[in-house]
Order: structure tokens, then C-alpha cells, then sequence
């Protein structure tokens, strides 16, 4: 399925609540008057349900494998969490079992892959405690955070933000949601990625520095969360390109396995 037709259906399944494309996040309208455009709904299917989950923020958390950090250049053992958003309409949802044409972007001449656990809040909060946090996780997915490393690297290197290396179309690779209360939460399990069947990246989600509970925490003391949010938790070492035509595969142990090809 392609970005734009998935989110025409999308749109349609979202109905009236586009109306209230200029709202708070609770849903009430900020302003009165007319609508002038409809904004298309963004959404993920939810395995073995007809329901469909609504998403309201992208954030990633930077650096949080060991050996990650390092090949960036930072000091796992000083740094604490930081975190950075994408648009929701990058999403670029891939159906399991399916290999998605995933087009490389504009600007770059080092595209990269970073494989990531997603988590999928349900229930939102401010100054959640980590004890508690994963009580507000609706479900998992997988995904592939994109990355124009030269852009990103570019634009560090001259301290400005790098949202241009980060925040682009069709930077948000994922699959459906799988429910928690179905297939539990992740405290360890494989995480490997393979482009043209060649393993890049191999690790345990147990060598996350900061854990999915510890990330929600600490977002929630900057933010407050609503249902919705979801949380690329972070990929491990050996990021590295890809160009047009390489074939792409991630898995995370107890999910189906997510597949692009990068056109």
C-alpha cells in the first residue's frame, strides 16, 4: 500500500473527526467558524481487530544502545535521555508480509537505516512514574527510523537542529499494532535488521540504556502524553546506507518482520 492511498483511507475512516482539524488535545475546538481544509487522519491498523489506532506524536529517542552511542560519537555512561519528533505524515506503513516501495529522499548521498522498537501509548499523563509507565502502553510495532545522515551530521556539525536529517516524508517506516494485553511487553528479545539478506544490525532489546518505561517517564515530565503518542525506542549499532534497490528486513522477536525496498 502507498503512502498516499493509505492515507486516503485513512481520511475516510477518520469521518467527522477531521472536523476538528484546529482543536486542543483533548479534542475540544480551539477556534470557531467554518473549516477551511480537511487534514487527512493519520492511523495503524491494529492486528486481529477492525480497529484502527489514531497517532498524534512521533517521538524517537536518540542514542540509547551502548554501542551505539559510541559509534555516534557520544558517552553512554554521561548522557542523559534526549528525544526528537518526527511528523506524523511521515509515517509510511508497510503491511506484514509485504515488501514496501520505499523511495529514497531528496537532498542526501548517505541514506541510512536505523531498526527500532515502537511503542503505542493508549493512556497519557504527565510525570508518570516508571513503575507505572507501562500501564499506559496500548501496544508494539516495529519500525525503521530514516535517516539523512549527511544532513543530520551537517547540520550538528554547525549547531543548528537537525530535523532536516530526521523529520522528512516517509521517514517513519512501521507496521501494525499489536496489542500488550495479546502479546506482553519487551524487556529483551532479538533485534537484527538485513539489507539484501546480509545481518547489519544484531542486538537485544535488553541492552537499551534507557528502557520503554524509563522513556515514557522521563517524556512525560517535558510533555504531557495524550493516547496515541508512540515511541521509536531507539536502534542498535552498525546504522549505516542503503541506495535504490537494496531490500531491506527487520525483526523483533514475537512480531512479523517489516520489509521495504528502497526505489
Amino acid at each position: 500500500m502507498d503512502r498516499r492511498s493509505f492515507f486516503g483511507g485513512a481520511a475516510a475512516a477518520a469521518g467527522t473527526a477531521l472536523a476538528g482539524c484546529a482543536s486542543t488535545a483533548g479534542g475540544a475546538p480551539t477556534g470557531g467558524g467554518r473549516v477551511a481544509f480537511n487534514v487527512p487522519a493519520v492511523t495503524l491498523p491494529v492486528v486481529g481487530s477492525d480497529e484502527v489506532v489514531p497517532i498524534r506524536r512521533i517521538y524517537c529517542i536518540g542514542r540509547n544502545y551502548r554501542a551505539h552511542s559510541i559509534e555516534m560519537g557520544s558517552n553512554p555512561d554521561r548522557e542523559p535521555p534526549f528525544f526528537f519528533q518526527k511528523p506524523t505524515d511521515a509515517i509510511q506503513y508497510v503491511p506484514a508480509g509485504t515488501v514496501g516501495n520505499h523511495p529514497y529522499p531528496t537532498l542526501t548521498k548517505n541514506y541510512h537505516y536505523e531498526a527500532e522498537l515502537v511503542a503505542v501509548l493508549g493512556r497519557g499523563g504527565k510525570d508518570i512514574p516508571v513503575a507505572q509507565a507501562l500501564d499506559h502502553v496500548y501496544g508494539y510495532t516495529l519500525g525503521l527510523d530514516m535517516t539523512r545522515r549527511d544532513l543530520q551530521r551537517g547540520m550538528g556539525d554547525q549547531k543548528k537542529p537537525w530535523e532536516i536529517g530526521k523529520s522528512f516524508d516517509h521517514s517513519a517506516v512501521i507496521g501494525a499494532v499489536h496489542k500488550a494485553g495479546q502479546i506482553g511487553h519487551f524487556k529483551d528479545g532479538a533485534i537484527w535488521l538485513k539489507v539484501n539478506g546480509q545481518t547489519k544490525q544484531n542486538a537485544n532489546l535488553n541492552q537499551m540504556i534507557w528502557s520503554v518505561a524509563e522513556q515514557i517517564a522521563n517524556l512525560s515530565q517535558a510533555n504531557e502524553l495524550f493516547p496515541g503518542d508512540i515511541i521509536y525506542s531507539g536502534t542498535p549499532e552498525n546504522v549505516g546506507p542503503v541506495v535504490r534497490g537494496d531490500v531491506i528486513e527487520m525483526h523483533i522477536d514475537k512480531l512479523p518482520n517489516l520489509s521495504v525496498k528502497i526505489v
